[in-house]
């Protein structure tokens, strides 16, 4: 993070302070004091990026507990040595992925976004890696989110247009098309192709 995000930085940590605050405090007084320092926080944010405070509030002050990563999946999946993207409602395109839900595991949760996003029935084989967004995906978000990157198999299924994609298609990795940067890059897809092409892949670790 560079010295004009140290804001960010700054919010981050009183949102997670304040969380945790809420979660072990006793005293009334006290909860208070965090609730205000927990509105602040959402406040910077809202005021340093225009997005309404409401919706930084949903995003940034809707857990309860100890503040820890959100969960990203993304399933890489070839065929004749091309990978899958979806292209998105903004025209860019990604890897089938997304927040994995409470109530599944890692690997249900990539054989889930895959079906609802390409159509695609799949196994998850081969973790890829385990990413800490922060470093690799732009913009910064105001809480820290774990991708990870797992190797699929098709084993039946056909896309459908739905309501977060609107086509599939394989890509070699010299073609591919602007890119879902906030959810995947050139380097993240072209480490998905060493993944795919190795023999003894070892899974990356951030």
């Amino acid at each position: 993070m560079n010295k004009n995000e140290k804001w960010l930085e700054w919010a981050i940590e009183l949102q997670s302070l304040a969380q945790a605050g809420l979660f072990y405090g006793k005293d009334p007084f006290d909860m208070e004091r965090y609730e205000r320092i927990r509105a602040i926080a959402a406040e910077m944010i809202s005021y340093k990026t225009e997005i309404p405070e409401e919706k930084v509030k949903n995003l940034f002050c809707n857990e309860i507990g100890y503040q820890t990563p959100k969960l990203d999946t993304r399933a890489a999946i070839f065929r004749d040595g091309r990978i899958l993207l979806v292209k998105e409602n903004n025209g860019t395109w990604s890897l089938p992925g997304g927040w994995v839900d409470v109530q599944v595991s890692v690997m249900e949760n990539v054989i889930k976004e895959v079906k609802e996003e390409a159509g695609l029935d799949v196994t998850a084989d081969l973790v890829i890696a385990v990413q800490d967004r922060e470093k690799h995906n732009l913009p910064v978000y105001a809480y820290r989110v774990c991708k990870i990157f797992v190797l699929c198999s098709v084993v039946g299924g056909a896309f459908e247009p739905n309501i977060e994609t609107v086509e599939s298609r394989y890509f070699g990795i010299d073609e591919l098309p602007a890119l879902a940067e906030e959810k995947n890059n050139e380097e993240q897809v072209r480490m998905c192709f060493e993944a795919y092409h190795a023999e003894n892949w070892k899974t990356l670790i951030d």
